[in-house]
């Protein structure tokens, strides 16, 4: 009981964090409104049962704490040197851009996310790639500029996004690059229409919503697993890759419909350039999901030494079902949508 009240406190703190942050007039208001979101998640990411997990909080509070003193140093001395809008100057905007993008995990500053995410709860995990994105992406647009620094951060998390997925057999992993390279497209959005990044992080976050759910409620942790349980039927299997090709922005599923739009913003300010390499290296991502789904699908182990214990009840059933129906969705609403776009 104390547990879950401790945790409720520092879920409430969490969400005041990132909405004090977005609602702030002042760069310190948001500085302070990152520092209390920092503090809140941290003890969310200890686990007294487990203490070898207690390295990834340690991981996270050292970057989000060089991230938070890179954002003060750099208001402070900005503020020193610079009059009012000083965010519109190259400089400034790549100063604080640098220290948010350290916070959101984007590439090249992606060093520590897929580390503390191999070592976080599926829970944990989910709030890394959603809510923790909010309050530092928000903060980012007020100062993005299409300079060459944010074309170039924006190419090297989709590519480091790609790469770097190919070769890892824990799912949590697979999905910290995902999310680097959904970052890049998120990024390369917000350059061009601010609603779009609100949609694309909106369907972004409902899909590794459903996803996490179903690692969770099955208790999977690695790739191995999927292949050797042979107690997880083949239409659960292929429910749950259904929502995986979604997450990767197969046509026609849901999670192509944001990528449509932003390329079609991108096509309209002309840039065709930086489409084409996000679409070349977002195709990279795309294979290794699909290649889990088919290796799995096809591929049928008969020894047990990974068995699961999956619980089958009606709340599980209704999640899968969920699971699908929202995955499949985009076969509906992506002709749809894009004549209100």
């Amino acid at each position: 009981m104390a547990n879950n009240s401790m945790k409720l406190l520092f879920l409430s703190s969490l969400v005041m964090g990132t909405i004090l942050s977005i609602s702030s007039n002042s760069w310190f208001g948001v500085w302070m409104g990152l520092e209390i979101n920092l503090l809140s998640f941290i003890p969310m990411l200890t686990n007294n049962k487990n203490m070898m997990m207690n390295e990834s909080p340690i991981k996270y509070f050292i970057v989000q704490a060089m991230a938070s003193t890179m954002l003060l140093f750099s208001i402070i001395l900005i503020q020193m040197k610079y009059t009012m809008g000083w965010e519109m100057k190259i400089i400034p905007s790549m100063m604080i851009s640098s220290s948010l993008l350290l916070k959101t995990g984007a590439a090249p500053f992606h060093f520590w996310f897929p580390e503390v995410m191999s070592a976080s709860s599926w829970i944990n995990c989910l709030t890394l790639m959603t809510w923790q994105k909010i309050a530092p992406m928000m903060v980012f647009s007020y100062c993005i500029q299409e300079t060459g620094f944010i074309f170039s951060i924006t190419i090297t998390s989709i590519i480091i996004g790609a790469l770097g997925g190919l070769n890892q057999t824990s799912l949590r992993q697979i999905l910290a690059y995902s999310s680097i390279s959904h970052l890049g497209w998120m990024i390369s959005s917000l350059i061009v229409s601010e609603n779009a990044w609100e949609l694309y992080f909106v369907i972004y976050s409902m899909l590794s919503l459903i996803m996490i759910l179903l690692f969770k409620q099955m208790n999977l942790f690695s790739v191995i697993q999927i292949y050797s349980a042979s107690n997880i039927k083949m239409e659960v299997k292929f429910m749950m890759f259904l929502s995986l090709l979604s997450l990767g922005g197969l046509p026609p599923f849901l999670g192509f419909l944001p990528k449509w739009i932003v390329m079609q913003y991108l096509v309209e300010n002309n840039m065709t350039i930086l489409l084409s390499i996000m679409v070349l290296f977002t195709t990279i991502t795309l294979y290794y999901y699909m290649r889990i789904s088919f290796s799995a699908l096809i591929m049928t182990y008969t020894e047990n030494s990974w068995s699961l214990s999956i619980k089958s009840n009606r709340e599980s059933k209704s999640t899968l079902s969920m699971a699908v129906m929202i995955s499949t969705l985009g076969l509906i609403a992506t002709p749809n949508l894009m004549f209100l776009y």
